[in-house]
């Protein structure tokens, strides 16, 4: 019971960074599930047992909340069950001594470039809603993607989400929920992968509900942070996570000695809290433009408000003339002069 607790606790983690990152579950739980034992296959499939529940309710989610392309789901989802399907072949065949460096180096690698990202140039769209991306791009970008989610038990969201970002041509809103929603097919295809290849034999039903129960609890939590804390704090923090459990993992299957490990560890620590104070000071410093903006845009709001309720300058009536007639004309007169006095003449 305490392992299952322990288990849905990695789920809700590994959601909690999914759900504000629109990347992470796989890397996340899958590096806490090598930590905890598991063999890299088994670890893989089954997060991809507990995904296909996660991602069908964020495919969803991201559906009706009109976050997708359709067109960019079909091109990237089609590619990535092809790439995941082999994968999971693959790695289902590797030995659990060789398999296991093999899917730690792809974490750690995929860490890194998570880690570096977010702190140096955390990625930006335009606000185009439909992706402008062709066959050319998507179809290898999923079958890379797919490939790389199996075998190191996630990669989808990093590979893809970041490549799209990076391009800077379709809104963060369409990317996130296109790719999130064709994750469900690259999920699908990676456990019907590891199913063919291992059996059920080894695959722990509790795992998985417990990875999946973690998961949906956390999915509104992750909603109210992604609004609270900046995703390249985050992001960095995430990457940093990953790299120092993967690299437990690989120093454990070298037998490395505890000076190595130290001196790894120490060089590790500096580097992330470098970074994260960089992602720290990088947000600080976003989120005061983004104040100075709000405050120059709310005055000049105020200033035009009260210039459009000015009270206008009142104008002395005239004496009426000995016709009896001036009182009026005399008043619309004067209110004409003074409005010419208003109007400038262009230069």
């Amino acid at each position: 019971m305490r392992k299952l607790v322990l288990l849905a606790l990695v789920g809700l983690a590994a959601q909690l960074v999914d759900g504000s990152l629109g990347m992470g579950y796989g890397m996340t739980s899958s590096s806490l599930l090598l930590l905890a034992g598991l063999s890299p296959a088994l670890a893989s499939a089954s997060v991809h047992l507990a995904e296909i529940g996660t991602t069908l309710a964020s495919g969803a989610s991201h559906w009706r909340l009109g976050n997708t392309d359709p067109r960019l789901v079909v091109r990237l989802g089609l590619p990535g069950a092809v790439g995941a399907f082999s994968g999971a072949t693959v790695l289902s065949h590797l030995s659990t001594r060789a398999a296991t460096p093999v899917t730690a180096s792809l974490l750690i690698l995929l860490g890194a470039y998570v880690l570096g990202r977010f702190a140096l140039r955390p990625p930006r769209g335009s606000g185009n809603r439909r992706s402008p991306h062709g066959r050319r791009l998507l179809v290898p970008l999923g079958l890379v993607g797919g490939f790389v989610d199996a075998t190191g038990g996630g990669g989808w969201g990093p590979v893809v989400t970041t490549t799209l970002l990076t391009g800077g041509r379709t809104a963060p809103r369409t990317v996130v929920g296109s790719v999130g929603a064709s994750e469900f097919l690259v999920t699908v295809a990676a456990s019907a992968g590891f199913l063919t290849g291992l059996g059920t034999a080894g695959i722990s039903p509790g795992i998985v509900l417990a990875l999946l129960a973690g998961g949906l609890v956390a999915a509104p939590i992750a909603a109210w942070l992604v609004s609270r804390l900046p995703g390249a704090v985050l992001g960095t923090a995430v990457g940093g996570l990953i790299l120092a459990t993967n690299l437990r993992v690989l120093l454990s299957w070298a037998e490395a000695s505890v000076r190595t490990g130290v001196l790894l560890y120490g060089a590790l620590g500096a580097a992330w809290t470098a970074f994260l104070a960089l992602a720290v000071r990088k947000a600080r410093t976003a989120a005061k433009d983004v104040r100075e903006e709000t405050d120059q845009v709310l005055e000049e709001v105020r200033s035009a408000h009260r210039h459009d309720h000015a009270p206008e300058a009142a104008v002395p009536d005239e004496p009426a003339t000995a016709g009896g007639t001036g009182g009026s004309t005399s008043i619309e007169s004067a209110r004409s002069r003074t409005r010419a006095d208003l109007v400038v003449e262009p230069v």
